[in-house]
């Protein structure tokens, strides 16, 4: 049950999920399990530090929500020999090294929530905000818009990154929105 659990978390990083979701994606396999084990599951894996929950933050009404937060692994290495059909989501594994970075980085880290729109981390300290969107690529100019949009929404002066695997645009301002090379950003600090 536990590698279960671990399996369908592992699946989902960088994606919003609920307990419910994971006790309806378990019991489709025919296994019998309630909501509140997951619940114990998922207590005992993020006091253990295998995976970390963001819970997700209402930017606007500057509140948390209760719903649908995401789960990072410790271990990207842990979660790919679990998964082992090759699933490689380059985008949601990237999101998950910039998590643990900025924690790392002493950050507290949240999902940023405005209206329809999703802002990948809302990282605060004592010295104040700062928003980041992280992508593999924007290169495709669709893809920059809607990785910028989000950002775009916020309207206040605290930092706004984009992180993404493109040396090509790095360093570039969108808007205020500062684009930056992900492995430099990865080794500036």
């Amino acid at each position: 049950l536990l590698e279960q659990i671990i399996k369908v978390l592992g699946s989902c990083i960088g994606s919003p999920i609920s307990t419910k979701k994971i006790c309806d994606t378990i019991q489709s396999n025919g296994r019998k399990i309630s909501v509140n084990t997951v619940d114990s599951y998922l207590q005992a894996l993020t006091e253990s530090y295998i995976f970390y929950k963001a819970d997700r933050y209402d930017i606007r009404g500057k509140s948390f929500l209760k719903t649908l937060g995401k789960y990072y692994i410790v271990d990207l290495g842990l979660r790919n020999n679990l998964l082992a059909n090759g699933e490689s989501d380059i985008g949601h594994q990237l999101e998950n090294i910039v998590y643990l970075e900025l924690i790392r980085r002493g950050y507290k880290v949240y999902i940023g929530k405005l209206a329809e729109k999703e802002v990948d981390f809302v990282a605060t300290t004592d010295k104040g905000i700062m928003y980041y969107q992280v992508s593999a690529t924007v290169l495709d100019e669709n893809t920059l818009k809607r990785e910028l949009a989000p950002l775009q929404a916020i309207h206040d002066n605290y930092p706004k990154i984009l992180l993404t695997m493109d040396e090509i645009g790095s360093g570039r301002s969108h808007e205020g929105i500062q684009q930056q090379y992900l492995l430099q950003w990865l080794t500036s600090e």
